[in-house]
């Protein structure tokens, strides 16, 4: 893998983030960061992270950043064609988040190939627990911004990510990974950034069976 330039699939999340960092580790190249938003353009999909704040993280990366608005239904052709667009720069491969989630993989290594991309997913296999793990002992900064509340209690949202809340969430018999869909999060320091993003964490919104702690750059 040394020296291959990659797209990274970016969430701003903690899966996203040990990914990136653990492509870095084994000598690929960043030379992209794609990051999938809603179909209005403003805030990205799933984790509802405002544009203004996906683009502080990886300015803090250093790397450009390519951003596709899609619907659910539009999702995998806009993909394929933001992977297109990496291919035709010159961009072999793209480095994605999965652990364990078979249909996930095939989607992406299905649909990657559609653009001659190689996909690569550097935390696959690994224990969910030692996903958070690694991501706390290599110094990465992440919160809690959504929280699925029929998987868990409101009341962990905005909550920072540390080993007394894991072991709480585990006590709980909630995953601590949140690969199932429980929880989304969003990474503001770590190894990867040239400095910490500043973000303010506002009160919690409910929409349904979800709660958000919307997020924003720190104008202090």
């Amino acid at each position: 893998m040394k020296n291959v330039h990659f797209v990274a699939s970016w969430s701003g999340g903690k899966d996203s983030a040990l990914a990136y960092y653990r492509a870095l580790q084994l000598g690929m190249v960043p030379k992209k960061i794609l990051t999938m938003f809603e179909g209005d353009g403003e805030i990205s999909k799933s984790h509802a992270v405002p544009l203004e704040v996906v683009q502080a993280q990886v300015d803090k990366l250093g790397i450009p950043l390519l951003t596709k608005p899609a619907s659910w239904s539009s999702y995998e052709e806009q993909f394929i064609d933001a992977m297109d667009a990496c291919r035709a720069e010159g961009i072999t491969h793209g480095v994605f988040g999965d652990i364990d989630l078979e249909g996930h993989l095939d989607w992406v290594q299905t649909t990657c190939t559609k653009s001659d991309i190689i996909a690569v997913h550097p935390l696959w296999k690994m224990s969910r627990r030692s996903v958070v793990e690694e991501l706390l002992e290599a110094d990465f900064e992440s919160w809690i911004i959504v929280v699925n509340t029929t998987m868990m209690p409101a009341s962990y949202v905005g909550k920072r990510l540390t080993k007394e809340l894991v072991e709480e969430l585990e006590a709980a018999g909630i995953d601590a990974c949140g690969e199932n869909g429980e929880f989304h999060t969003i990474v503001v320091d770590g190894p990867i950034f040239s400095e910490r993003v500043p973000i303010s964490i506002s009160a919690p919104i409910e929409k349904g069976n979800y709660v958000f702690s919307p997020v924003s750059l720190d104008e202090k």
